[in-house]
């Protein structure tokens, strides 16, 4: 699913590679395909709930696999649609109980408006604050077996109530930032390449990149009203 900009976050990581100078093997996995048999990183992206109903069946088909890759450590990145598929169900309006696949410890329940808006997120680890824009109808709720990925300094997040924002459990990240999120977060793209060249055997760490850009992007993109 890739219905807002989310196929941004892969161009993010490729680049950010490439500039290093270190190969890139991009596989696109669709309904029925398989999972490569080697895999260092898992990105997927947001989509409408009927989307998430198409896919519902061929993702817990791929469930076995990628239960055992976050088990591994393999870093993987959920926004909005598949971070709820990623949880144990996402609850349409109409009630009905779309089956998610249970690597996250959260569940979903749809509602009649949607959070929308600038949002930042503050963390409390290397990778700093983030930055995105967030647009969704479900509220998210985390169970005991996942920690937020951060609190809402300014937006909603899960579910407009908690000011919690994401899940982490393992390497797995689910978020609602749009943006896409790692095109002005380029501390938490740098932190997750570097799991993922941890899991293809290369734990050097990555050589630093001039973000000036970014950087000047970020201050603008925190002073955007609500």
């Amino acid at each position: 699913m890739n219905i807002y900009g989310d196929n941004g976050n892969l161009l993010v990581l490729k680049k950010r590679l490439e500039w290093r100078g270190i190969p890139v093997h991009i596989h696109k996995v669709g309904i029925g395909d398989a999972l490569p048999k080697e895999v260092h990183f898992v990105l997927g992206g947001g989509g409408q709930d009927k989307g998430q109903s198409d896919i519902a069946t061929d993702l817990n088909k791929k469930a076995a696999s990628l239960k055992l890759l976050a088990k591994k450590g393999v870093p993987m990145l959920m926004i909005c649609g598949m971070y709820q598929m990623f949880g144990h169900y996402f609850q349409t309006f109409e009630g009905e109980k779309i089956p998610g696949i249970g690597i996250l410890d959260v569940h979903t329940v749809a509602s009649t408006g949607r959070l929308i808006g600038n949002i930042q997120v503050e963390t409390d680890t290397t990778y700093g604050n983030l930055i995105g824009y967030e647009n969704h109808s479900g509220r998210t709720f985390l169970g005991k077996e996942v920690r937020a990925l951060g609190s809402t300094k300014k937006g909603q997040g899960n579910n407009g109530d908690d000011a919690q924002e994401g899940a982490v459990h393992y390497n797995v990240f689910g978020s609602y930032l749009h943006g896409p999120v790692l095109a002005k977060s380029p501390l938490f793209a740098d932190y997750l390449l570097q799991l993922a060249m941890e899991q293809a055997g290369n734990s050097a760490a990555l050589s630093p990149l001039d973000d000036k850009i970014t950087d000047q992007a970020i201050r603008v993109a925190v002073t955007r009203p609500r």
